[in-house]
């Protein structure tokens, strides 16, 4: 077994003793995972840079994990079920994104829904860079290679004025310029991603901070006296010589869970317990998931299973730099090796490159093959990757997915679950010219979980796949668009639409050596057709979409106070409610009805959204259980509306 051993440093009572419906309370378990792995087994093969690691007195390449655990108290309560959820930049996001936790506390139960259902929780630390400052995140300590020096592009954008900038996305851990002199590294700027550089001065910038108008040279920054503007999109490629066996992160997940399924060792908390293992990963997590099974790492060292089922949430497309030399897991960029083909779980050749390749190639040859759900919000479709999954490189025709796949878009949502109140900031300080997407998909989460697990377990077929189809005119290029939107007051339209583009890194994918890349053709963006209020025809329409108050759109132009006026916010998209009269309609020339002309009172409407979501749970995309929190949410929405309207009315009317 690649798990040497499990060190447990602390085991307390969960959420203070609370118990969770027939499964009773859980217990929280802390501490670090072990692994030793052979790096000439053919099973870590595809591990980039594997060969060159240190190894120990037996051959072995050695490193360890943050781990933590909830397990029900009493066993023989639980399901016998393992579900993982794949860290995000350190971070847990299950319980807020499936049991609906508030945002401010990781561990919180939220609704207790995964503990109901008496899941075994399981996080790993699988990143080596977790953002600096993260006290709380969960860590995957790996060596390094040894005799590598290369390039390394880092980009960053950003939302306001400043002479300093860290080497990293979003204050993650970063790769140090191996010298300061450098004079072949390069700064270029654009005034959007992807749009024509500009090569700034190598004497107007300097590995370094800028303090008090000095110099204090730093390898972890750069500094611009003349400073970097907010919105502009820079990009910096310089050497380093540290270089982390990134890959090693997929590995510590596969034998983690290997060894919990498997493994009848003493310091094996399930021993004996885990018939089913399901792993959910979200945004960034869902891309690792992807990237995993590309690389054919759901089968360990003994050739079994790993997980059994994977929900991939809001990766679209994509993959990361998640076994890629100087590789950077947290890249959000287009221009990346994160970005590249293949798109689909089935084989398809682009016809462009003339490669044929596949996400499940691998697997399938391997007859390793989980279910799986690839669940999307409209962001990723409108960030130009999502409809890649299920629509061929030319953009012409459908591809149906394999059988063990199943494709859903949640229509006319945001890269993160909508709640009120409405706010147009994120905490990385970017803003939206318009209030974030309000629409909350996490009940649809809840059932597709559900439903997962039955087709695991019980072998029940899931709803049918649903999407945006070619075939049907659902699908439909997002410049398209433009006239719809534009018509409605003050709402605009992207000037620079998001996609994504043939880019070549090199002969070895692990290796990028164009930096930066070769740039070919873009592949089509395609993104849900919309109805007369802007909102998505194509997907599971949730009440908020099919009984609307607003247009909720997956995009949002970025405010103006953060520069890049004109280009989408990364992952968050617009509310944009309707006039809630008539005459407040008239008064904008507003060509979408008000809610008084379309629902005759709170009541009618209420009872619209509930059979909208009565609709869903026959269909199977909504859990019963969950319809009363559906209704409440859209009288939230409706309440919402209703009380600026009596705010904004003079008085006495």
């Amino acid at each position: 077994m690649a798990v040497t051993s499990i060190e447990i440093k602390e085991r307390s009572p969960y959420a203070e003793g609370m118990t969770f419906g027939a499964t009773g309370a859980y217990e929280q378990l802390e501490g670090t995972v072990y692994f030793a792995i052979d790096p000439v087994d053919p099973a870590n093969s595809l591990i980039t840079d594997l060969e060159l690691a240190p190894r120990n007195g037996a051959g072995l390449v050695e490193f360890s994990a943050d781990f933590r655990m909830l397990k029900p108290v009493d066993a023989k309560k639980g399901s016998h079920k393992l579900f993982f959820d794949v860290v995000n930049r350190g971070n847990v996001l299950s319980l807020r994104r499936i049991n609906s936790a508030p945002n401010n506390d990781h561990m919180d139960p939220g609704n207790g829904f995964l503990m109901r259902r008496g899941y075994t929780q399981v996080w790993c630390g699988w990143q080596h860079d977790v953002p600096v400052g993260n006290t709380g995140g969960l860590w995957c300590y790996v060596p390094e290679a040894a005799g590598t020096r290369g390039r390394i592009a880092v980009t960053f954008q950003p939302n306001e004025p400043s002479t300093t900038q860290m080497l990293s996305d979003r204050k993650h851990l970063p790769y140090p310029a191996d010298s300061f002199d450098q004079p072949n590294a390069e700064l270029s700027v654009q005034d959007y991603a992807d749009g024509p550089a500009t090569i700034i001065l190598r004497s107007d910038w300097s590995f370094g901070r800028l303090e008090d108008g000095n110099l204090v040279t730093d390898a972890s920054h750069i500094c611009m006296a003349k400073g970097f503007e907010p919105g502009k999109v820079y990009r910096c490629i310089y050497a380093t010589a540290t270089a982390p066996v990134v890959g090693l992160g997929i590995a510590a997940v596969r034998d983690l869970i290997s060894h919990l399924r498997y493994s009848d060792a003493a310091d094996n908390p399930c021993a004996g317990d885990i018939q089913h293992a399901l792993a959910f990963g979200s945004s960034q997590s869902g891309r690792f998931l992807r990237h995993m099974l590309y690389l054919a790492m759901n089968q360990d060292e003994g050739d079994r299973k790993v997980f059994d089922g994977i929900i991939a949430h809001i990766a679209g497309g994509r993959r990361g730099e998640f076994n890629q030399r100087f590789g950077q897991p947290s890249n959000l960029l287009e221009s990346s090796a994160g970005s590249a083909f293949p798109f689909t779980d089935i084989d398809q050749t682009d016809p462009e490159t003339g490669r044929s390749d596949g996400l499940l190639s691998r697997l399938t040859a391997r007859a390793k093959v989980p279910k799986i759900f690839l669940t999307n919000t409209s962001s990723e479709y409108w960030g130009g990757h999502a409809a890649l999954t299920h629509v061929d490189s030319t953009g012409t025709k459908d591809i149906r997915p394999s059988d063990s796949v199943r494709i859903y878009h949640f229509s006319s949502t945001q890269h993160n679950a909508g709640v009120l109140p409405l706010g147009h900031t994120q905490d990385t300080g970017a803003r939206g010219l318009h209030p974030f997407n309000w629409v909350d998909w996490r009940p649809l989460m809840r059932a597709a979980v559900d439903n997962l697990d039955a087709w695991v377990t019980k072998g029940t077929m899931p709803p049918a796949s649903k999407h945006a189809r070619l075939d049907d005119g659902t699908a439909v290029p997002s410049e398209s668009l433009e006239s719809v939107f534009q018509a409605f007051p003050e709402f605009g339209f992207p000037d620079h639409l998001r996609h994504v583009t043939r880019f070549d890194f090199g002969p070895n994918e692990g290796i990028p050596e164009n930096l930066p890349p070769v740039t070919g053709n873009p592949y089509p963006a395609l993104v849900s057709n919309v109805d007369a209020d802007g909102n998505d025809l194509a997907g599971i329409r949730l009440p908020d979409v099919a009984v609307p108050l607003a247009t909720i759109t997956g995009w949002n132009l970025r405010h103006p106070d953060t520069g890049g006026s004109g280009q989408t916010h990364k992952t968050m998209g617009s509310t944009v409610p309707f006039a809630f009269t008539k005459h407040e309609r008239q008064d904008t020339s507003d060509p979408r009805p008000s809610v008084e002309e379309r629902y005759a009172s709170k009541d009618d409407y209420l009872d619209r959204a509930e059979g909208v979501a009565r609709d869903l749970v026959s269909e199977g995309y909504l859990l019963d259980e969950d319809v009363p929190r559906v209704g409440q949410m859209a009288g939230e929405r409706y309440d919402l509306l209703e009380s600026q309207v009596i705010q904004t009315q003079p008085a006495g009317d």
